[in-house]
């Protein structure tokens, strides 16, 4: 089988690279590059956001994490398409119209309009330094999710598999700028689509449909596992659904995703979009809780949980089937990982103005930029493995935390100071720190929602009869 998977991956990564190389001829400026002209459609519009948001954590982290803690872990995938769904319906229409209206080119643009000279620099050097070090650890985790496949397929080490990955990601991304993430997003998103369902499926057939899940029961510790709090009951168990429902409070901050609704080409694509997306998010995750419920009873044994999927696939799903499902794997890598490396780019080059450092080739800056952080992303992987679910909830919390309150309270339409943007941030920011560090809560509800909520309490005091609007 790991000839075909081989084979397989082969040809697939030709496909992106031949995406890299066709989207070349469409990047006539900074618009085209970091955002495709805003022109784009609704199917790869709401696919490639999915891809982007949904990556390695969800395949591997989410099945992982409902094979380790059962039916709770229904609530993180509630808070995931919870997230999308308000994203897509509520912030995507205000940012798209205000953004294009004012002719912003990152979403860092957006938070610093209206500003001061001084104040737009202190916004953009904070936001810039906020994302190049979430990003840098959010990269990594997925650079040690490719590890992960082919150290599970081949017999090859997890550092030249990861060495090899990122050099397949930088270059595509190098060529093609947005249009070939976009495009290369909506394939690998397709590709997840098809795993999320297929492996499921076939999972819930290998145990005997119905009547087979409820062998589970005969499973220590079968009642709390089959909790949906799991051994909480009374204000623990609400602290539980509530910390485990506040991961989509991340989703509202997260460059990468709100630059695809910057990028749409018309309200009628948004409409589409908006209802093809929260689909995409409900069957992938929903099919991941159902893989890592399903694997517990035909994988009792498992030592690393964020194996099952592998494992599962390898022993399900015959020669090209699995080598495909393998392949979607990468896809959920390689979808985030390209589109983190564009938008660091366009606030090193953009917002930082550092393309006028090479004679004003803006472009040239940002693929050295991109080259920068997928080295040190990859570094970061090989020197420091950690759990992928952690390490990428971490950076996701923390980017939520900084420009979550800042998206939301904009675009509602309040006033807001510029110094409550950079209060903002760095309450976001450090907050995430101090609480990571604490002891954890039910759902680990401080730690996630604790630095999100306080950012926002900071923004409005700082605010309070301030007269700059970001949206009029």
């Amino acid at each position: 089988m790991s000839t075909t998977i081989f084979i397989t991956l082969i040809v697939y990564k030709c496909v992106l690279l031949a995406v890299g190389l066709w989207a070349q001829h469409l990047n006539k400026d900074q618009e085209d590059y970091f955002l495709g002209g805003r022109q784009l459609g609704p199917v790869v519009a709401a696919i490639s956001y999915g891809s982007s948001s949904a990556s390695a954590w969800t395949l591997l982290g989410m099945s992982g994490l409902a094979y380790t803690i059962g039916l709770t872990a229904v609530w993180v995938a509630a808070g995931a398409i919870a997230g999308a769904a308000i994203a897509w319906f509520w912030i995507a229409p205000r940012l798209m119209e205000v953004t294009a209206r004012k002719g912003h080119i990152t979403v860092v643009d957006f938070m610093a309009d209206g500003a001061s000279k001084n104040d737009v620099s202190r916004i953009k050097v904070i936001a810039t330094l906020i994302i190049l070090f979430c990003f840098i650890i959010y990269m990594s985790s997925q650079f040690q999710g490719a590890g992960n496949v082919f150290e599970s397929t081949f017999a090859m080490s997890s550092s030249g598999s990861i060495l090899l990955g990122g050099t397949i990601i930088l270059i595509y991304t190098l060529l093609g700028g947005f249009w070939a993430v976009s495009l290369t997003d909506t394939i690998q998103g397709i590709l997840m689509l098809f795993a999320a369902i297929l492996l499921p499926v076939m999972s819930w057939i290998a145990i005997g449909g119905a009547e087979g899940f409820q062998a589970i029961l005969a499973l220590p510790p079968s009642e709390d596992w089959l909790s949906f709090t799991g051994s909480n009951a009374g204000w623990m168990a609400l602290g539980t659904i509530a910390g485990s429902i506040a991961v989509g409070l991340g989703t509202f901050g997260q460059p990468h995703l709100l630059n695809r609704f910057m990028a749409l080409k018309s309200k009628k694509a948004l409409r589409q979009a908006s209802v093809l997306s929260v689909f995409w998010f409900a069957l992938v995750f929903g099919g991941m809780c159902m893989l890592g419920l399903a694997g517990r009873t035909l994988l009792p044994e498992l030592d690393n949980p964020e194996t099952l999927f592998f494992a599962l696939t390898s022993d399900l799903l015959p020669g090209v089937t699995g080598a495909i499902v393998v392949a979607a794997v990468l896809s959920a890598i390689m979808s985030t990982v390209d589109s983190m490396l564009l938008v660091a780019a366009a606030c090193v080059v953009h917002d930082l103005g550092a393309g006028r450092f090479i004679k004003n080739k803006p472009l040239l800056m940002s693929r050295i930029t991109m080259t920068v952080l997928a080295t040190a992303a990859v570094m970061l992987a090989i020197s420091l493995p950690s759990s992928i679910f952690d390490r990428v909830i971490f950076a996701w919390n923390m980017i939520g935390a900084a420009f979550g309150p800042v998206i939301i309270v904009s675009l509602s339409g309040r006033k807001i100071a510029k110094n409550g943007v950079v209060g903002a941030m760095l309450a976001g920011c450090l907050s995430t720190f101090v609480f990571s560090m604490m002891p954890h809560t039910p759902g680990d509800l401080l730690q996630r929602a604790g630095p999100f909520l306080l950012a926002t309490v900071i923004l409005l005091i700082m605010s309070g009869k301030s007269r700059v609007a970001l949206v009029k």
